[in-house]
């Protein structure tokens, strides 16, 4: 979503980017991650959400964890990696030959 203009996200992304934001705030400041503090947070930022989505970001935080969740998406955007078989001649070539 970092390269699509905050006003081209439809309003599912844009709730989905706000809770992300609030969760990692309060994992920087060393908060508890709750739906609670993450609805605090966003309407004290002037924002709004579909009530759910603290609810289901917490929950995902707490089952799969904050660290592991930050890992997983700072490989983000290395999509371009797959052909090196292909352009070193190693893939692609006459399967039933």
């Amino acid at each position: 979503m970092a390269s699509v203009p905050a006003a081209d996200l439809s309003p599912e992304q844009k709730d989905e980017l706000v809770c992300t934001y609030a969760a990692l705030i309060l994992h920087d400041d060393g908060a508890e991650i709750t739906p609670a503090a993450m609805t605090n947070l966003i309407k004290a930022s002037g924002c709004n959400v579909e009530a759910y989505w603290p609810m289901l970001m917490a929950k995902m935080i707490s089952n799969v964890g904050m660290e592991t969740l930050i890992k997983l998406g700072s490989g983000a955007g290395g999509g371009g990696g797959g052909g090196g078989a292909a352009a070193a001649g190693g893939g692609g070539g006459d399967a039933g030959a």
